[in-house]
């Protein structure tokens, strides 16, 4: 109902400024602070005093007093508080917003019509996911979620490095060495951590071996890329045999987020069908081509970037760069819109790649860049089984088992009567400890680079992924408790277990039959008006790519349902039946929209903790 609000507060802006004969350019809306009782606020008057010859506060009320509320159907009152103008909700709005809310889709914007693929993660088919890339996947599966919760038709893609020298590498030192050479046993029982003992053993004899075997490795490693680049199969298939098992494995860890992919496009797609070769030819003919200390270059100078863009080497191998704008070329062609989720490290070689894409005659509005710094983590705070760096299972293993902890510390101060088996507290740990983790990074604007504090992430009272959670537990708990009363009444007293309760079934009569207006408390308007914004706020986070402003609005609707649950009572028994079923259907709409939001952060919403 905030869209509409909006729309309509903007339309009778417009209206009553053309009537003024003020332009209408600049309607100056925004959300006013806390303390202000409306809903919107236009500040247009500061902008127009000087055009009216008269101060602001004149001119708010000039403008005010062309507007009629009785015309509106969301806005009940138009004041003005110096020289802004402040929009009221009228009740017909908080009883559409409660009516809307009562749908578990809540939140869903229509269809645009518009494709968009989201690449994300993307990292280097070498061995486990480390921590210190966890960044990517988690925001990358955020923005992914929120373009479809928009509207927008979106694919999730993995671009696979299958073509560069590290897989050449990777490829002959698994043909090349014995299980018995290698001086380590695995990590973990999963196939990426088998594999990269390969890649690490062929890494340190190209580093410490005599020369000439050195040599001799070096001209096999060469082969290889000479083989990929001519699109040989025998080559590809040596080295997708690597590539395959070690993305499966990394494939299991990200599925643990869960972080998970429609199409993983491998780069050597674009090498086997004539792209890559087709683009190096345009390339060379571009003004900005040179060819100097022996490769082809772009130099871009003359566009702001002070490093040139090299895309063929002497021995006419393409590299990485070259090979993502046949990549980059291919995804115009196929979707409307394409986002990048990249590490803080690749800006250079984000604006190389937009600059060069315009150089080729592409329209690249339509690509956009997210670019975010690295998760540190505290040092001594990590428990891993080596001492060399931190892999995002690791990460994931203390998390749940932090939380278990958390969670069994806290079982004699619950006050729901279901009782908590091995399963539940197993299954809850899972939820709380993997949505702390990506809670905790996703709630960060990208560009901050953070420090993951574990007390800060499972702090169950702070506004952390559990404080949110937990809402989401106590509006089931409050719905599973009415049902349950509901159901004994018709069965002479036989309540059904929680876990049989389906929730959204138990509503459908109290949802018809409610009525908004007898929601008449600060704290029951203060919530509802908050559930009012989420479509809102899953637009304009849309619309920046920022998913962290779901967050900020997740621990906003916490404080107000916490609020409304401290003062209003929803199944005590001197509450008026009606004011009750109102309050339940609230309940129901708050669990919705928290519900909705958590989604679309990859976060699990516990039905009880």
């Amino acid at each position: 109902m905030f869209l509409s609000l909006r729309a309509e507060v903007e339309d009778a802006l417009e209206g009553a400024l053309s009537a003024l004969e003020f332009p209408t350019d600049d309607l100056g809306i925004e959300e006013p602070p806390d303390d202000v009782d409306s809903v919107l606020a236009s500040s247009v008057a500061f902008r127009l005093a000087s055009e009216a010859g008269a101060p602001p506060p004149q001119v708010a009320g000039q403008v005010a007093d062309e507007i009629n509320a009785d015309d509106l159907t969301y806005v009940s009152e138009i004041r003005t508080q110096g020289p802004y103008l402040n929009f009221l909700p009228s009740d017909a709005y908080l009883a559409a917003t409660l009516e809307d809310a009562t749908d578990e889709r809540y939140g869903r914007l229509p269809d645009r019509d518009t494709s968009v693929v989201v690449e994300h993660t993307s990292a280097n088919p070498t061995g486990p996911v480390h921590v210190g890339r966890a960044r990517n996947p988690i925001i990358g599966d955020a923005v992914a979620n929120v373009l479809d919760f928009a509207g927008y038709d979106v694919d999730r893609h993995y671009y696979v490095n299958d073509a560069g020298r590290q897989m050449a590498v990777f490829t002959w030192a698994y043909e090349t060495f014995d299980e018995a050479a290698l001086e380590e046993e695995p990590e973990r029982d999963r196939v990426e951590y088998d594999l990269v003992r390969y890649y690490r053993k062929g890494n340190a004899f190209l580093e410490n071996a005599p020369v000439d075997e050195v040599a001799d490795a070096e001209a096999e490693i060469e082969s290889i890329m000479q083989g990929l680049e001519a699109g040989d199969d025998e080559a590809y298939e040596r080295v997708s045999e690597v590539v395959d098992q070690v993305l499966g494995g990394m494939t299991e860890c990200l599925a643990r987020l869960p972080a998970e992919f429609d199409e993983f496009v491998k780069e050597t797609r674009f090498m086997r069908n004539g792209d890559t070769d087709d683009l190096v030819s345009r390339l060379k003919e571009l003004d900005e081509a040179v060819y100097e200390e022996d490769a082809w270059q772009l130099e871009l100078d003359d566009h702001g970037i002070d490093k040139n863009l090299v895309f063929l080497r002497s021995d006419d191998t393409s590299l990485y760069a070259t090979r993502d704008l046949a990549h980059h070329e291919w995804k115009f062609d196929e979707y409307d819109r394409a986002v990048t989720v990249l590490g803080e490290d690749h800006k250079l070689q984000a604006r190389q790649l937009r600059t060069t894409l315009e150089l080729l005659g592409n329209d690249t509005e339509g690509l956009r860049q997210v670019l975010y710094s690295y998760v540190n983590l505290p040092e001594g705070k990590m428990s891993t089984r080596r001492g060399t760096g931190v892999d995002l299972d690791d990460l994931l293993d203390e998390a749940i088992d932090r939380a278990r902890e958390e969670v069994e510390d806290r079982l004699d101060d619950r006050i729901r009567d279901d009782e908590l088996d091995d399963d539940d507290i197993e299954r809850i740990a899972h939820q709380v400890g993997i949505g702390a983790v990506r809670y905790d990074i996703v709630s960060k604007q990208p560009t901050k680079a953070i420090t993951f504090e574990w007390d800060r992430a499972l702090d169950f009272e702070a506004q952390s992924a559990p404080y949110v959670q937990y809402v989401h537990a106590r509006c089931c708990g409050i719905l599973e408790e009415s049902a349950a009363r509901s159901a004994a009444e018709d069965a002479s007293g036989q309540r059904p277990r929680a876990a049989d309760i389906d929730l959204e079934t138990s509503m459908d009569d109290v949802e018809t039959a409610v009525d908004a207006d007898l929601l008449e408390t600060e704290a029951e308007r203060d919530l509802l008006e908050t559930i009012a914004r989420f479509p809102a706020v899953v637009d304009e986070a849309a619309d920046d790519l920022e998913p962290h402003q779901i967050a900020t609005y997740t621990r906003e609707f916490a404080d107000r349902f916490n609020a409304f649950y401290r003062e209003c009572p929803v199944l005590a028994d001197d509450v008026d039946p009606d004011v009750r079923e109102a309050r339940l259907a609230l309940v129901a709409a708050s669990k919705h929209a928290v519900a909705n939001a958590l989604s679309i952060l990859g976060v699990a919403a516990p039905r009880s903790m």
